[in-house]
């Protein structure tokens, strides 16, 4: 097989918290009169799956094709399934609900889900753009019970101002929300399961409140999670836990990047653009807004066309 640089063709999501800016800002091809809420960009899920966008392998999807060529895109004889990381660009026109994503003890413990750990890398940000993230203060679960009944959760949570270029971690077990005004690329473990425990008294396209899910909430959640116990990174190794590491890159007009052999990376075009040359294979044109898988068997070079920021995401 022919070893290149695999663009991903994202699966758009419709969410009621969604916008158009994802093709402002990318110039994304998003589904005529939709908010779309989500872009996932690197997915292998059920309710999802990316395919790829160019060379021999277009038009599969991402897990197809590394699992018929592990060694070569992933650099081992067996990936897991799905494959281990979701990557999207959220589109957050307003405040998303206030959620968790349980982790691997509680989801054994429960017999069902699948833990999420997952960061937000902030890409743009409208002036008094917040996010929420863990609690003021710790709360025992029995308080956090009564704020539900109350409807006074919101003044549990830590409000935190956030800006472009910063990247928060949200472990598992996190109670967490994105705010009004932001466009954020995330990334995660694989996984869809979100437990959503309070929406803000807003109602769906129905007319109905949308689901909760209060008893598992209840359940996932670490009510010890304060803000000081997630710093936040904005240069450099930004995140490096258990289930991948996330780098910030920047070259300007002109630079170039080898990329060596040995490790399979994903590269998330923020800024900017250039092309990817090798003597293995066609030259490959990037752009903001673009996901990259580079095979671990790739050998190649970045050449950058303009200042450029990316993120590259490694297992």
């Amino acid at each position: 097989m022919e070893i290149y640089p695999l663009k991903s063709v994202p699966v758009f999501k419709s969410r009621i918290w969604g916008g158009r800016t994802l093709q402002e800002a990318f110039g994304k091809n998003l589904p005529a009169g939709e908010k779309i809420g989500e872009s996932w960009e690197i997915a292998d899920l059920p309710e999802g799956k990316s395919t790829i966008g160019n060379g021999p392998l277009q038009g599969q999807t991402l897990g197809s094709a590394v699992r018929q060529y592990p060694e070569a895109i992933a650099g081992v004889e067996n990936v897991p399934e799905p494959f281990p990381l979701l990557i999207k660009f959220l589109d957050a026109q307003q405040v998303l609900s206030v959620q968790v994503h349980p982790d691997a003890e509680t989801c054994r413990r429960m017999g069902r889900g699948d833990m999420k750990t997952e960061c937000w890398y902030v890409i743009q940000a409208q002036p008094g753009a917040v996010i929420y993230k863990g609690f003021k203060e710790p709360v025992t679960k029995d308080r956090f019970a009564k704020a539900l009944h109350d409807g006074t959760v919101a003044d549990l949570l830590a409000v935190v101002p956030v800006s472009a270029g910063e990247c928060h971690f949200i472990p598992a077990g996190t109670a967490h929300a994105i705010g009004t005004g932001l466009l954020v690329a995330e990334v995660q473990t694989p996984s869809d399961t979100t437990y959503r425990v309070f929406d803000w008294n807003r109602t769906a396209e129905s007319g109905k409140p949308r689901q909760l899910h209060i008893e598992e909430a209840l359940e996932s959640i670490h009510f010890d999670v304060t803000p000081d116990r997630l710093p936040v990174a904005k240069v450099g190794r930004l995140v490096d836990c258990d289930y991948f590491k996330v780098d910030k890159g920047h070259r300007v007009e002109g630079g170039e990047l080898f990329l060596s052999r040995g490790v399979m990376r994903v590269l998330v075009v923020l800024t900017g653009g250039g092309t990817i040359l090798s003597r293995q294979a066609d030259p490959v044109d990037f752009a903001a807004g673009d996901n990259l898988i580079i095979p671990a068997a790739f050998e190649g070079a970045m050449r950058f066309d303009r200042d450029t920021e990316y993120l590259v995401v490694t297992i």
